[in-house]
C-alpha cells in the first residue's frame, strides 16, 4: 500500500490513537481526490497520510487540498508539512523513513508547539527606478567598467532600502523569528515577503498591529495573511539535514521531506541579498 503524505503531528493531539497500532480514518477531513485521511501512529508521533495509487491525476487542486488537510490538522496539533507530492511506497518506507529522522522531528514539534506563522507582503516603490531609465547595459572599456559600478550601486541602494523596511517591521511586529525576502518586479515595484514566527495567542494582537501599521506607512502598500501553519520555519530548523521545502499552492513555502521520500524540487525566493 502507498501512502501520499501531508504532515506530520504530535499523536498526543488525537486521543483516539492511543489504543491503536494502526492507522486510523481522521474523520470529517477529506485528502487529495476526495481520498479518506488517515493518522498512522509512529512512536509518538503521528503521520497523516491517505492512500495513494500511481495513476492518480494530480492538479493544481491537488495542491490546495494538500493544503487544506495540513491546515484542519493544525486546528488541534502542531505540525511539520509534508511538501506537495510525497509518497510512500509502502508501510516499511514509511516507517523507516519516519524512525531515522524522529528525533529531530519531536525536537521541531517541541520547538513550533504553540506557535503560528504571519505572512506580510509589502510594496514598496524602487528607489532606483528612475536611474535606471539612463544607464545603459552594454558599453567597452571605461564605459562598461562604469556601467557596472553604476549598476551596483542600485543594487546596494536597493538592499538598504529593503533591509530599512524589514527592520521596520521587526520593530513593530516583534515577532519570535523571522524569514525574509525580496524581489524586483517589472513595474518598478519591490516586493518584501516577510515570514513572522508568533504565539499563537498572540495572532488578534498582531491583527491590531497590522491596523495600526498600515496606517502609518501610507508609502507602502500592504497585505496580511495568516495564520498558517509554520512552513517557513520548519524549513529553517531542517535546512541542513536533507529537508528542503515546497510551497502549496495557495500557502507560504516551506515543508519537511527525507532522503527516502519521492518528492518534487524546491521552489524558494531569493534572500535580501539578491535584489
Amino acid at each position: 500500500m502507498a501512502w501520499y503524505a501531508y504532515c506530520i503531528s504530535e499523536k498526543q493531539s488525537f486521543p483516539e490513537l492511543a489504543r491503536h497500532r494502526k492507522p486510523i480514518p481522521l474523520e470529517s477531513v477529506a485528502g487529495i481526490g476526495g481520498n479518506q485521511v488517515f493518522l498512522y501512529p509512529a512512536s509518538d508521533l503521528a503521520i497523516v497520510v491517505s492512500e495513494h495509487s500511481p495513476h492518480e491525476p494530480v492538479s493544481q487542486k491537488s495542491g490546495v487540498d494538500h493544503a487544506r488537510v495540513i491546515a484542519d490538522c493544525f486546528k488541534q496539533s502542531t505540525v511539520l508539512p509534508f511538501r506537495f507530492g510525497t509518497v510512500f511506497q509502502d508501510d516499511e518506507s514509511l516507517r523507516k523513513s519516519i524512525r531515522s529522522n524522529q528525533r529531530q522531528f519531536q525536537s521541531n514539534l517541541e520547538r513550533l508547539h504553540g506557535k503560528t506563522e504571519m505572512h506580510l507582503k509589502i510594496h514598496v516603490d524602487d528607489c532606483c527606478r528612475e536611474l535606471d531609465k539612463h544607464i545603459p547595459l552594454e558599453g567597452v572599456g571605461k564605459e562598461y567598467l562604469s556601467n557596472l559600478r553604476e549598476t551596483a550601486t542600485r543594487q546596494r541602494e536597493r538592499q538598504t532600502r529593503a533591509r530599512a523596511v524589514s527592520f521596520q517591521m521587526h520593530r513593530m511586529f516583534a515577532p519570535l523569528d523571522e524569514e525574509v525576502s525580496c524581489r524586483l518586479t517589472e513595474s518598478g515595484k519591490m516586493i518584501l515577503d516577510i515570514a513572522h514566527l508568533i504565539d499563537r495567542k498572540c495572532v488578534e494582537r498582531y491583527q491590531n498591529k497590522y491596523t495600526t501599521t498600515t496606517a502609518m506607512m501610507r508609502e507602502c502598500q500592504m497585505q496580511l495573511s495568516g495564520p498558517w501553519p509554520p512552513y517557513h520555519f520548519v524549513h529553517r530548523l531542517t535546512r541542513g539535514a536533507h529537508i528542503p521545502a515546497h510551497a502549496p499552492a495557495h500557502a507560504p513555502a516551506a515543508a519537511v521531506s527525507t532522503s527516502t521520500m519521492q518528492t518534487a524540487e524546491p521552489q524558494l525566493q531569493p534572500a535580501l541579498a539578491s535584489v
